[in-house]
């Protein structure tokens, strides 16, 4: 895969932090080489499953370094520049392309309602910041995500705009929609944990941004459904799903879910989530363990 392509499952790396909520670099660069170990093509941090509105702007910058020195080119580091201001998103994306990122992410703001007018603002302060490829994460719970007519517009005056990360259920059209109207100029990945990933490879996304607790579960679901090995595909996925529809309720109870995944999986030392965090009630905790030791069975077979 070359420098700025994108395809198959690009898993949200976790910040894993220990006992006392410093950041562990270890479990860091272990998630990187895991992703590497298994055919990844790139990982992206610090975004939404990496707890980025927890940390300091010198933590995120931390994070980029250091997964980018660990994927020692074996991996892409796509480096995301969240912030509401679009000037300071753009230093954001600035600063992580001197860092040695891959790729510059960014997600809409999405606090308050705004036109597409202004996220065309917000998106130029970041496109002119940067020279890399830029992905744009459109995750707009319950609201509507931006047009194909304005993504065009955005790659027809910034072409490293090439990609676009819907979060939105029966997205299929949505996805034929931009293709057609950027004449495949931008692509599409699936958001939302992966779970509408079949609907969305027949409907011709390049891939998925899930997080990383079965991302390789996920490869191989893309691998054999883009083979056109439907039903196959459907089997590797299907033990997963309980997990994903059960985790994807609420984001604090996801980044828990997936740390206690990743220490099962001797991934991350500890499955310590930052503050402030949801603290699940009993019945909760004890079905996510169920779903847990599930999908343990799946990824590591005895």
């Amino acid at each position: 895969m070359t420098r700025g392509e994108l395809k198959g499952i690009v898993p949200v790396l976790p910040t894993p932090f220990g006992p006392d909520d410093a950041i562990d670099l270890e479990s860091l660069r272990r998630v990187v080489a895991f992703c590497a170990e298994k055919g990844l093509g790139a990982a992206c941090i610090p975004a939404y499953a990496s707890e980025f509105y927890k940390l300091t702007m010198a933590e995120r910058h931390e994070l980029v370094e250091t997964a980018v020195r660990a994927a020692g080119g074996k991996v892409q580091i796509i480096a995301q520049a969240n912030h509401f201001s679009g000037r300071l998103a753009g230093e954001i994306a600035r600063r992580n392309e001197a860092l040695g990122a891959d790729i510059i992410s960014v997600a809409i703001p999405r606090m308050f309602d705004i036109s597409e007018a202004d996220v065309f603002r917000f998106l130029e302060s970041v496109l002119e910041s940067t020279s890399l490829p830029v992905l744009v994460q459109d995750f707009n719970p319950g609201g509507p995500t931006i047009s194909a007519a304005l993504a065009r517009r955005v790659n027809e005056e910034y072409p490293h705009f090439r990609y676009l990360k819907l979060e939105q259920p029966l997205m299929a059209p949505r996805v034929v929609e931009i293709l057609d109207e950027t004449r495949g100029a931008v692509q599409v990945l699936e958001g939302w944990g992966g779970l509408y990933l079949l609907e969305g490879i027949r409907a011709g996304i390049c891939g998925a941004m899930p997080a990383l607790g079965v991302a390789d579960v996920l490869q191989e679901t893309f691998d054999l459904a883009s083979a056109g090995a439907m039903d196959a595909a459907s089997d590797r996925f299907e033990p997963i799903l309980p997990y994903l529809v059960f985790s994807l309720q609420n984001m604090e109870l996801l980044l828990r879910m997936e740390k206690s995944l990743l220490v099962r999986r001797g991934l991350l030392a500890s499955d310590r989530v930052r503050d402030a965090t949801l603290t699940p009630d009993p019945k909760t905790a004890a079905y996510a363990a169920f779903l847990i030791d599930r999908v343990m069975r799946v990824v590591d077979p005895v």
